[in-house]
């Protein structure tokens, strides 16, 4: 992959930058201080820029793999075999690009939804070209609907917060991790709802935790929290509970990569503590999800897949990139994702409504998506 660096503010929030038969990354690694775009050329490209971090976010993440192969497909020069053959292609090019994040279920859902897409085109189309259209226009629909779903969950979720002022005027929340416009093809998720209630203008403060070892939040979540001039106060991982005690925040929201049928949640590593927390001082915690997070094959959390990921982001500063920090020859647990338990949730945002729960303190994550398949 070229590295190509662009000194645009306009880019500066932007993570995918695409264009048909072109795509750069914005390398997240490098953040704050540097703005640094990858160009993508191929299916390859793609699955490295994911496993290694230069892209994430279960949203972005799904995104970028889809457009990675979209970019392969334009600029195949010949491709010789039957339409049939085109949509076998394809197909392994995805399950590929699936296993660069195994943990989030945003990409194999696209991959499926595309593999789907270009069966159906390889049935009724007679040439390979044909294919490879049909999911190039497919990938490019879901860099659209991105966007516009994670504006959809900002305006829930900000209704949810305003109906929670009670006698106050404003409220603080804290957030976790990434999960704005640099984990999404734009807006965001978690950070999209701060940004809605920032609009409305009954934000007090967005509290951020730096989100060790790869300070996704001190990087980057402050990264964009500062350049769209929303009041707010970076804070180690481990002071969020004595903010709490204080009286600091009235709300906590995250993102999820993956939503169990009955409402379990995995997210950045961290995400867990927080909710316990959140639970014994009485503060909503929310989550903030697409609906194509949610992943009814998982009866709970208990079955979903924690990536663990490289020693290096302990023993290293700056989540594995600097010098050595840790003593040598000492092991590491270095899990990226926790689940945190149906019960420690208050509500699930998704583009769709607010999902929550009945009187028995239970989801029916399982109804409500039936539901909204049926409207």
């Amino acid at each position: 992959m070229a590295n190509n660096s662009i000194h645009n503010e306009i880019h500066a929030l932007q993570s995918i930058c695409y264009k048909r038969g072109s795509l750069q990354l914005l390398d997240q690694r490098k953040l704050p201080l540097e703005t640094v775009y990858l160009d993508i050329k191929n299916a390859s490209d793609g699955w490295f820029a994911i496993k290694e971090m230069v892209v994430r976010g279960a949203p972005a993440i799904a995104i970028a793999a889809a457009l990675s192969l979209a970019v392969e497909a334009v600029n195949l020069e010949t491709f010789q075999g039957t339409a049939d053959a085109a949509a076998s292609f394809l197909a392994q090019k995805l399950e590929y690009l699936v296993s660069s994040r195994p943990t989030a279920v945003n990409l194999s859902d696209a991959a499926t939804k595309l593999k789907e897409i270009t069966v159906k085109a390889a049935s009724t189309r007679s040439e390979a070209n044909a294919v490879f259209q049909a999911y190039i226009e497919a990938a490019e629909i879901m860099l659209e609907d991105d966007v516009a779903s994670n504006k959809a969950i900002g305006s829930y979720g900000a209704s949810c917060f305003e109906s929670q002022l009670n006698d106050a005027k404003k409220i603080s929340i804290l957030t976790h991790c990434n999960t704005g416009s640099l984990a999404t093809a734009g807006y965001g998720t978690a950070l999209g709802v701060i940004r809605a209630v920032h609009a409305q203008g009954i934000l007090e403060k967005a509290y951020c935790t730096e989100t060790r070892p790869f300070n996704q939040g001190s990087r980057l979540t402050a990264f964009e929290l500062v350049h769209d001039n929303i009041p707010a106060t970076l804070i180690a991982d481990s002071a969020a509970a004595a903010l709490m005690k204080a009286g600091c925040v009235q709300g906590v929201i995250v993102g999820a990569d993956r939503v169990a049928a009955n409402g379990d949640t995995a997210n950045k590593i961290g995400t867990y503590s927080l909710a316990v927390c959140a639970k014994h001082h009485g503060i909503p915690f929310y989550v903030a999800a697409p609906l194509t997070s949610v992943d009814l094959s998982l009866p709970s959390g208990e079955s979903i897949v924690i990536e663990e990921r490289s020693p290096k982001e302990l023993l290293n500063s700056r989540g594995g990139l600097g010098e050595q920090v840790a003593a040598s020859g000492i092991s590491v647990w270095n899990p990226a994702f926790d689940v945190t338990p149906a019960n420690l949730i208050s509500g699930i945002i998704t583009e769709k409504g607010v999902i929550t729960k009945s009187k028995d303190e239970d989801f029916d994550i399982k109804g409500f998506v039936l539901k909204v398949v049926a409207q």
